[in-house]
């Protein structure tokens, strides 16, 4: 058999397929470095009580 399993991306898909990739990775950058700004805030509040 010479078909390919699954069948190779044109250039046009594959260029498509990277820019959502872009896309989902920078999201997950956001939401990740909100986590970590807000878990930084939620620490200098509770160490701001305790002194």
């Amino acid at each position: 058999m010479s078909d390919e399993f699954p069948p190779r991306p044109t250039p046009v898909q594959a260029a498509e397929m990277v820019r959502r990739q872009r896309g989902r990775n920078m999201a997950l950058l956001v939401v990740l470095g909100s986590l970590a700004i807000l878990f930084f805030a939620i620490t200098l509040v509770k160490l701001g009580h305790l002194g």
